[in-house]
């Protein structure tokens, strides 16, 4: 009998790798703090964090970083039935410079591949899939193949059932070029519900930068509810219902990586919820303050209780 998630995700996973030290180059850094990383992997987390019965499909090396996910996963209550080990190829890791309030540069090591990238349709639990009462997937799991085809095919399978999620998650170092990411993020939109992404991943996904144009763009392709992050500006969601622009949350930003997650994780427990969508988007929002004022993604992730106090604070 197939298992019934709440949130189940697809795609990156590895180990952050972040600096002890703020605002120097990684030159400079003497010592460094190992941390659960990959942003569907961090969204199961901030799920589970809400108490939602999450699970992720990925692939990491067998190694110690590999052993490490698993272990992390279950750490945080996030099933790992759907992670393989692929033999030849090491676990990612991720390094970051962390330079306040605005400033955090990436440094991928998947090379030669990603074990993540490694994900064949053949393999994907399609009865797991189309149950899932939320399934994410990320632009990253479109960039090379098999991953590209089993992202669709999960997708497909999906067939716009419950909560289809695409995080536009656009990063130019995955891709030889931005038209071909635009292609396989517009093949991707026609079995999406839910669309989540910044103004910059609109302009790859639909060619609109300006938040409502870019909203509107992704609605005519079929989405459901699409929210554009604009920053400093807050968020903007679009539905059938019509428009509403939430400001942010206020925080004095240490590391503004794994928000986004934050976000998409509450996002989900939102939705799961039954909150309008102004509720839902207020309590990502706030999600996202919390993580943005650590230094940690996946170990800063809060709950239900820490972002209702967020918000009371800022009532």
């Amino acid at each position: 009998m197939t298992d019934h998630w709440e949130v189940l995700t697809i795609g990156r996973t590895g180990v952050d790798i972040y600096p002890e030290q703020i605002g120097v180059g990684l030159e400079d850094v003497v010592s460094f703090a190992k941390f659960l990383g990959g942003s569907p992997t961090n969204v199961a987390v901030a799920a589970a964090r809400h108490g939602r019965r999450s699970a992720i499909i990925t692939r990491v090396g067998d190694d110690p970083f590999g052993r490490f996910v698993r272990r992390a996963l279950k750490g945080y209550d996030v099933s790992d039935v759907f992670v393989s080990e692929v033999a030849e190829l090491p676990t990612p890791v991720t390094f970051c410079e962390i330079f306040p309030p605005d400033d955090f540069p990436l440094y991928f090591y998947r090379e030669p591949k990603a074990p993540d990238l490694e994900i064949y349709p053949a393999e994907l639990d399609l009865d797991a899939i189309r149950s899932a009462d939320i399934f994410w997937a990320t632009v990253t799991g479109l960039s090379q193949q098999p991953s590209r085809s089993a992202t669709l095919a999960a997708l497909e399978a999906r067939d716009r059932r419950g909560f289809t999620i695409l995080d536009l998650d656009y990063r130019p170092t995955f891709w030889p070029h931005p038209e071909e990411a635009t292609g396989a993020v517009q093949e991707a939109l026609q079995y999406v519900t839910v669309a989540v992404g910044n103004r910059e991943e609109c302009e790859v996904a639909v060619g609109e930068t300006e938040p409502a144009r870019a909203a509107a763009a992704l609605r005519e392709r079929g989405v459901d509810l699409a929210v554009v992050k604009q920053g400093p500006k807050g968020v903007l969601a679009v539905d059938d219902h019509g428009s509403v622009e939430v400001p942010p949350a206020p925080v004095d930003v240490v590391n503004g990586l794994g928000a986004g997650d934050a976000f998409g994780g509450a996002l989900c427990h939102g939705l799961l919820s039954g909150w309008d969508t102004e509720r839902t988007i207020r309590f990502a929002n706030a999600a996202g303050a919390i993580v943005a004022g650590e230094l940690s993604c996946s170990d800063a992730m809060p709950t239900s209780v820490q972002v209702d106090a967020k918000l009371k604070e800022h009532r």
